[in-house]
């Protein structure tokens, strides 16, 4: 009889994951360098003078504003079975540059504020988004009053209905 040769099974020869490091790795070199092109200003910058002129808006950005504090207002509110009042007091911001014109109408902005939080009812408290729409509705008033850019927002220090 004739003799069987054992035959050897071999094993394919495995992958290499060479290359997949490769890339992975020059992935890794390309998306850094790609990052640091972009932050450092090489790629996707402005001019010198727009980057001059950004870096002196950061320095100081609320160097050109003051506020104008108001006096406490105290309001009654319309409440049948018992006498309630609002305790308001608030300050505008403004640019430096309108101080003095929004100052001479204060006495307006006062007399528009107490007019409005006087028509209000208690019920328009209630609702847990009501200060900020009181506030959007206030500041719009006084944005009226003084002229389209002479206040920029209003700051309510103190809000108790008592």
């Amino acid at each position: 009889m004739a003799q069987e040769e054992p035959t050897e099974e071999t094993d394919p020869p495995k992958k290499s994951k060479m290359p997949m490091i490769i890339g992975l790795s020059l992935a890794l070199v390309g998306g850094g360098g790609g990052f640091f092109a972009a932050w450092s200003g090489m790629i996707l910058g402005g001019s010198e003078a727009e980057t001059e002129v950004a870096q002196e808006e950061v320095k100081d950005p609320y160097g050109d504003i003051a506020f104008i504090e108001m006096d406490q207002m105290t309001i009654s509110i319309n409440a049948t079975p018992q006498d309630r009042f609002l305790r308001f007091r608030a300050q505008l911001e403004v640019p430096n540059g309108h101080k003095e014109n929004v100052t001479k109408v204060m006495p307006r902005v006062v007399d528009v504020l107490n007019s409005y939080l006087r028509a209000l009812e208690v019920t328009d408290f209630e609702s847990q988004a009501a200060l900020t729409r009181l506030r959007a509705q206030m500041l719009r008033r006084v944005q009226i009053v003084t002229g389209e850019g002479h206040v920029n927002d209003l700051l309510i220090m103190e809000f108790v209905l008592t």
